[in-house]
């Protein structure tokens, strides 16, 4: 999952499907997000899911070590019934799956790239057809899985979010809007780190008068010397995306937030939030269902 966005990039369709399978949570990219909020996760995950976390980045191997030996450790509680360790790599797009399982074949075994990566989401299309092995002894190996997205965003707020860490490509989504709604998230927790990147006199909260600088200041023009705000708009992310703000989680990560996500998480009586397609295909059942009723109360 993603460090970014903790909690949004959780996706309960894997919770069902897992069941009581072995699992590791991996946050990735944890580089670019905020050190503090990786105690408060790994407690909570712990207390409401008896879950392990481990935080990693894998552009420099830093705690990928950690994934292999829990995946060897099974092999050493019963060799004979684990004779040798499979692991499924699966989460949502662009959170880094594939990085992560080259940082494990080039810790475990000494070996270069065996999955494709890339910058933009969905690089990896289909499951792979022949398992990595990223240890020998006990033998581990690994299959990449394209991104899963989640089937649905619960507010306009989340799609914000997913489509910031780059869950969603950047085209399907407006790029001024979300660069607007960074830009807000930036200055309501304080983090002026834009500021000294693009020279500004101080923070602004106005998206129509920094763009047009970040445009000026790259060079990114129209005809007639129009600002191309599209493409401002689209630096500013990339920039965010790759840290030069400083250290920044878009979820709001608290012990109370977290205990509350928990809770509604298990409480089965909480409301649960539909697509339109869900609403409709339910509101369809319902009528059938009183026409089934009415035709039984008929004879039919």
């Amino acid at each position: 999952m993603h460090l970014h966005i903790p909690l949004s990039s959780i996706n309960h369709k894997f919770e069902q499907i897992a069941g009581r399978k072995d699992r590791i949570i991996v946050y990735n990219k944890a580089d670019l997000a905020d050190d503090s909020v990786q105690q408060p996760i790994i407690d909570a995950f712990k207390q409401y899911r008896n879950q392990h976390v481990i935080f990693t980045n894998a552009n420099m191997d830093k705690n990928v070590k950690k994934i292999i030996d829990f995946a060897a450790d099974k092999h050493k509680q019963d060799p004979s019934r684990y004779p040798f360790i499979s692991v499924m790599v699966v989460g949502m797009p662009n959170v880094g799956k594939s990085s992560l399982i080259n940082s494990m074949r080039r810790i475990g075994v000494r070996k270069g790239k065996a999955a494709k990566t890339g910058a933009l989401p969905g690089v990896t299309r289909s499951v792979a057809v022949t398992s990595i092995k990223v240890l020998e002894d006990p033998p581990v190996y690994l299959v990449d899985t394209p991104g899963v997205m989640i089937p649905h965003l619960p507010d306009p707020e989340s799609s914000l979010k997913v489509a910031l860490t780059g869950g969603i490509r950047d085209h399907l989504s407006d790029e001024v809007v979300m660069a607007d709604y960074l830009l807000w998230r930036l200055n309501n927790f304080g983090n002026f780190g834009y500021v000294e990147n693009f020279k500004l006199s101080g923070p602004t909260d106005d998206i129509n008068f920094l763009l047009p600088v970040i445009s000026k200041r790259i060079g990114a023009l129209q005809k007639y010397g129009e600002y191309d705000l599209k493409t401002a708009a689209t630096f500013f992310i990339k920039q965010y995306r790759n840290g030069k703000y400083g250290k920044y989680t878009l979820d709001d990560i608290t012990v109370d937030s977290l205990n509350n996500y928990f809770v509604n998480e298990n409480n089965p009586d909480k409301q649960v939030l539909l697509s339109k397609n869900q609403e409709k295909k339910l509101l369809w059942n319902k009528k059938r269902e009183k026409r089934l009723e009415r035709w039984k109360r008929q004879g039919y």
